[in-house]
């Protein structure tokens, strides 16, 4: 994952003076061209300023620490929405192109727009912080009189992620569902509020403002996600209907023959990652014929080996190695001496050159293929490094994360040859078992990437009733997953609210894009570099000519529509799901075979 500076900062007091001045007279294109300079230079500053406190917080864990990086993120959230509303002024001035993106920019970068009402600021704040502690605290208690029998979210995930018995798999899955219903009251007002907002910034509700920032109409947005799904659409149902096959196999009559899946019994709090029941579904031959976790272990391969081998396949493309202070700045192994947030993250601490990572590297293969994505998001940053600070970002919001997956669809059999971790590389016939794990893990999540911001959009519109709230929930969920409850779920239940990133209102349809766009990305580079293997055997290392294509992406940060940096790379200025049917066009010829007479769909 990247790490996210807050999206915008604090105006500078002479930002603050000239939209003053600006006020008591028609803004000019002079005014907005100060203002741009002004947002441009203070976002460079305190934009740095929030990293650094950051790192230290997530490096150096203390209470100091958190409180610091709490306070610039808070300083840059306050002033945010103050920073939008301000380039509103300047919607009907005639300015270039390039200035009225960032000001568009400017506009659409907030993901919650507070009421310029203090007293309704303030109510909205407090929810937020109501619907973060409510999530975060969340335990399910078997026993409510015993605390010792109550679970966190860790322990619940472990308890889901075994293949064991339906009852147990039921109680967990119905226990962590319990932690949501007191959220109900909150989200349903945090919906007025949050709307009040975006109207006051000239958009309809919050979700035509979280779609605003794709470079299309809203709903031309909306329409373009349900034809990217209709692609793939197909092999995800017959991936569902092998999973339904082989869990009915193993649970009986508690999966239906020919309906959707019990949510509880997929490895999965959410149902929206499947690799945990990978041992149900395994195809014959699934072993790949090497391990890259036994490799990295009998060489004994160090993590700054690891990520040195990561940095040498970027260079292999053409791109400058990272600068000395990445080496000197990252952290790469867990401290033992303090504690430190393991979880892997790129940095671009002053959006130039202070590149970094933080991560506990293990050796596993899970570990190295995470260091090329890892790397991908810090090559993306410093290949934008000269546009203007408001462009330093990916093209739209899932690039980021689809350059770093698409690095590590990279990572084959025969780019371990070729690096000398691998003597040969298996016969194409062992690819089945990676393909079904990649598959669960990437095929399964594409519905539910899409269906949490459906959810919220229809919420927003006012089209799903806060009394539907939970039915709207299963409906998509049936629509998209051919997923349904254990249980009868009514509306005493508030089942969104179990999803972290509903009550931190954090955007979903990124990783959909994201999910869709690596397949994409890896399928124009591997053509670029001449690649003849299948698509999913293709690694683009050592290829120039895939490396310019890519830098010739990369640097264009968000300076142009997102539409314009996929046509760059790929030719194209329209998204495509099809790469990922080319990919796993090998698997799924060999479910057509499983499949042959049995019931698909729901």
């Amino acid at each position: 994952m990247r790490f996210r500076i807050p999206s915008l900062v604090l105006v500078s007091s002479l930002a603050i003076a000239c939209t003053q001045h600006a006020s008591s007279s028609a803004p000019s294109a002079a005014d907005a061209k100060t203002f741009l300079d002004a947002a441009n230079a203070t976002t460079m500053k305190l934009s740095t300023d929030a990293a650094r406190a950051g790192w230290v917080q997530q490096t150096f864990i203390t209470d100091d620490t958190e409180i610091l990086s709490a306070q610039a993120s808070q300083a840059a959230n306050d002033a945010g929405a103050r920073f939008a509303k301000e380039s509103t002024k300047y919607d009907k001035v005639d300015v270039p192109a390039d200035q009225r993106r960032q000001l568009n920019l400017l506009k659409t970068s907030l993901v919650l727009a507070t009421p310029s009402d203090p007293k309704e600021s303030d109510e909205l704040s407090k929810i937020m912080a109501r619907l973060e502690s409510t999530y975060g605290k969340g335990k399910w208690c078997a026993d409510p009189s015993n605390t010792a029998s109550c679970k966190n979210i860790d322990d619940v995930t472990k308890i889901l992620a075994v293949p064991g018995s339906e009852g147990t798999l039921r109680a967990a899955w119905e226990g962590w569902h319990t932690i949501s219903p007191p959220m109900r009251k909150d989200y349903q007002r945090f919906v007025e509020l949050s709307n009040k907002g975006a109207r006051e910034l000239g958009f309809a509700d919050t979700g035509a403002m979280w779609r605003g920032k794709y470079d299309m109409a809203p709903d031309a947005f909306t329409r373009e996600l349900d034809r990217l799904w209709d692609q793939v659409r197909p092999l995800y149902l017959k991936l569902h209907a092998y999973a339904r096959l082989k869990l009915r196999e193993k649970y009986g009559a508690a999966v239906p023959a020919n309906g959707p899946i019990p949510a509880h019994l997929l490895g999965n709090i959410w149902a929206q990652d499947w690799t945990n029941i990978y041992p149900l579904l395994a195809p014959p031959k699934a072993d790949p014929g090497f391990s890259l976790t036994d490799i990295l272990k009998k060489r004994n391969m160090a993590a700054l080996d690891m990520a040195r081998t990561g940095e040498r396949f970027y260079t292999s493309l053409g791109f400058a190695a990272l600068p000395k202070t990445f080496w000197e700045r990252s952290l790469f192994v867990r401290p033992r001496d303090r504690d430190v947030v393991c979880h892997a993250s790129a940095w671009d601490i002053d959006l130039a050159e202070d590149l970094r990572i933080k991560m506990c590297i293990e050796q596993t293969a899970e570990d190295f293929s995470t260091i090329h994505h890892e790397l991908g998001h810090n090559f993306y940053q410093r290949a934008y490094k000269d546009q203007p600070v408001l462009f330093r970002d990916s093209a739209n919001d899932g690039f980021h994360e689809a350059i770093g997956d698409t690095i590590a669809l990279s990572v084959t059999p025969e780019y371990l040859v070729k690096i000398g971790m691998l003597d040969k590389a298996p016969d194409q016939s062992r690819d089945l078992g990676l393909l079904m794990d990649k598959a669960l893990e990437k095929i399964a999540f594409l519905p539910f990437g899409l269906l949490i911001d459906q959810w919220r959009w229809k919420v927003f519109s006012g089209e799903v009733k806060p009394g539907d709230y939970n039915k709207a929930w299963w409906d998509l969920r049936l629509k998209y997953q051919g997923v349904a409850p254990p249980s009868a779920r009514g509306e005493e239940f508030f089942d969104p609210g179990a999803k972290y990133h509903v009550p931190d209102n954090t955007p979903y349809t990124r990783y959909f894009l994201a999910a869709i766009l690596q397949f994409q990305f890896h399928r124009a580079l591997s053509q670029s570099a001449g690649c003849t293997l299948p698509l999913n055997r293709c690694s683009i290392y050592d290829s120039k000519a895939a490396g310019q294509k890519l830098n010739a992406m990369l640097s264009m940060g968000q300076s142009r529509p997102w539409q314009d940096a996929l046509e760059a790379l790929t030719g194209s200025k329209q998204m495509d799901a099809t790469a990922i049917l080319d990919y796993f066009a090998p698997l799924s010829k060999w479910l057509d075979k499983e499949l042959e007479g049995k019931p698909v769909g729901w």
